[in-house]
């Protein structure tokens, strides 16, 4: 069967444009044949994008699909596993249809969430990075940077919920702002444009912050540093301030010799996450969704799959909130 697909068309070096992917024809063939119906996005693929991926694993290349999170109903099967109908969830990323072994597709249980979309959302690394990395509990006080989008939007929730005695985020603008306090619940938020971090940090945490979840690095990180306790926790996720824009526009990578100097416990982490994390994941978010005490915020645009990379680049522009994806018409 042919498929469209999105593929890297160039590594990318400043700022991402729509020059960077191309839309292209493949066969599919395999054992499971899927109707891709959404795929995820995220901010962090724009590091494996970058011919200076300094993540853990290998970047892409151009000429290749963007593999990432996406979900499908089975159209063909020749495995007992996997039955037409099932709702699978697998790597098979920007494409319409995909194919292979049954072992590469997860199958999902359709009753679990309201929509097949918040399987694709950044859950583990929000979780994984406040109550294992972080290990978030009773009088935290916790600022996350970046805290509208999707891994901050559920990462502030997620320390409400560990007992953490007040959260605070930051945000892009006064509506993200209204977002964060009247929605999901944040204790209080600030719009980064509008004056210094570090002054409306100190204004927000007058006793200083516990527990620092950073995505975006830069000035926020400087003033965290500036408001933290001794023996402060910095879990480490992003650092979009450095990703986004040429190299000479980026913020310096964060000093962390001052963290160090300051008795600060830095933490960085991956966003790469086993079975057994993302299982904690949807079990507590499960129960969460159940009792009414959690939020899911995401973005879901409509669109064909050449419509995907514009949602990515705009995504990364800020014009979306919590968790994006793109369901496939």
């Amino acid at each position: 069967m042919i498929s469209r697909e999105i593929q890297l068309a160039a590594q990318i070096s400043g700022v991402p444009t729509l020059d960077h992917f191309t839309v292209a024809k493949t066969e599919v063939d395999g054992e499971v044949l899927v109707r891709t119906d959404q795929v995820g996005l995220a901010a962090t693929y724009l590091e494996l994008m970058r011919a200076d991926c300094t993540l853990p694993v290998p970047a892409w290349q151009p000429g290749r699909r963007v593999g990432v999170a996406a979900t499908g109903t089975v159209v063909r099967s020749d495995s007992p596993d996997l039955t037409v109908g099932d709702l699978v969830q697998s790597m098979a990323g920007w494409s319409e249809y995909s194919a292979g072994p049954a072992a590469e597709y997860v199958k999902l249980d359709r009753a679990l969430f309201a929509d097949p979309g918040y399987h694709l959302g950044q859950g583990p690394t929000a979780y994984y990075g406040m109550a294992d990395v972080a290990a978030v509990g009773e009088d935290d006080v916790v600022f996350v940077s970046g805290a509208a989008g999707g891994v901050g939007s559920l990462a502030g929730q997620i320390a409400r919920c560990l007992g953490a005695a007040r959260v605070i985020g930051s945000a892009g603008s006064p509506a993200k702002v209204d977002y964060l306090v009247n929605e999901l619940g944040y204790d209080a938020a600030f719009d980064y444009h509008d004056g210094s971090a570090a002054d409306r940090l100190r204004e927000l945490a007058p006793e200083g912050i516990s527990v620092f979840f950073d995505i975006v690095g830069g000035e926020q990180y400087d003033a965290a540093l500036q408001a933290a306790r001794p023996g402060a926790r910095f879990a480490l996720c992003g650092s979009l301030s450095s990703q986004l824009g040429d190299a000479a526009e980026r913020f310096p990578k964060p000093d962390h010799a001052a963290a160090e100097a300051q008795g600060i416990e830095l933490l960085p982490f991956s966003c790469y996450h086993t079975p057994d994390q993302i299982a904690a994941w949807k079990e507590h978010f499960s129960t969460w969704l159940g009792e009414g005490r959690f939020i899911y915020p995401q973005t879901v645009v409509e669109g064909g799959i050449e419509d995907v990379p514009q949602a990515f680049l705009s995504l990364l522009q800020g014009s979306y909130r919590g968790n994006v994806s793109v369901r496939l018409s």
